[in-house]
């Protein structure tokens, strides 16, 4: 995998690289770039704090700090996504970046669909965890900015391939009071009874539902006010979803 990403890289450029391992870094450096700025090492996210807005952020590249940059994307792996995207375009234009432009980039950023809160009482989260990397950053973000103040509800639909167990157990899905399992709209969809059976392994409470629209009446009816319900599994679920929402919202 990381020898086929590294086929971007072209002689002459600059490579802003986030990966870490030696073993990796040296893959990317045999691509022959000009440069390579290294994470860590030559920019960094220093400072990555949550917030109920997101993120707040102390930033370094090669030529300038920022500091208390405030970004409105949920998620430890959003501060260190938006420091990387930061050194790129310092990079490419080969000079410091004016820190108002920094600022109001951080504020105005967004990313539908990944940890992306979409309604209130209950707390409803979408996010589109497709892969174990995913998944795992997800659970990440949703333990230290979400669940500490609220119990859990999942709706979870996932395509075929995956392993149900492993992404449920990254997700978090072991401090949910239940799991609504459903199809994803794809013909490529896990059954969702196999998502119930990885979650009641994991020791969760956990229904079907038959399709996205189904699971989050489901999730609705459980919840209380202050319960967070969160989306996940599939960009596919999380497009029905948001389709579902709006179709009740216009509905009441």
């Amino acid at each position: 995998m990381a020898r086929e990403k590294a086929g971007v890289v072209k002689a002459g450029s600059t490579l802003v690289l986030g990966e870490v391992e030696a073993n990796l870094v040296e893959i990317f450096e045999g691509q022959s770039p000009d440069a390579v700025w290294l994470a860590g090492k030559d920019w960094e996210c220093e400072t990555n704090d949550p917030t109920p807005e997101g993120r707040t952020l102390d930033l370094r590249t090669p030529s300038a700090s920022y500091k208390q940059v405030r970004l409105s994307l949920h998620g430890p792996h959003q501060g260190r996504n938006f420091a990387a995207a930061l050194a790129a375009v310092e990079a490419f234009f080969d000079r410091r970046i004016d820190e108002d432009l920094v600022r109001a980039a951080a504020a105005g950023v967004s990313s539908p669909g990944r940890m992306e809160i979409v309604g209130s009482e209950p707390t409803i989260v979408l996010d589109g965890a497709k892969n174990l990397e995913g998944a795992t950053a997800a659970g990440h973000a949703l333990l230290e900015e979400f669940t500490f103040r609220s119990s859990l509800i999942m709706v979870v639909g996932m395509l075929a391939g995956k392993d149900p167990g492993s992404m449920l157990s990254a997700l978090g899905a072991r401090q949910a009071r239940l799991v609504v399992a459903c199809r994803a709209p794809s013909p490529r969809s896990q059954p969702a009874e196999d998502v119930a059976q990885a979650a009641r392994a994991l020791g969760c409470e956990a229904v079907v539902a038959g399709d996205v629209a189904e699971a989050l009446e489901e999730a609705l009816r459980f919840a209380r006010p202050d319960d967070l319900i969160f989306v996940t599994g599939s960009l596919y679920v999380v497009g029905a979803a948001r389709a579902a929402l709006s179709a009740r919202r216009r509905a009441l």
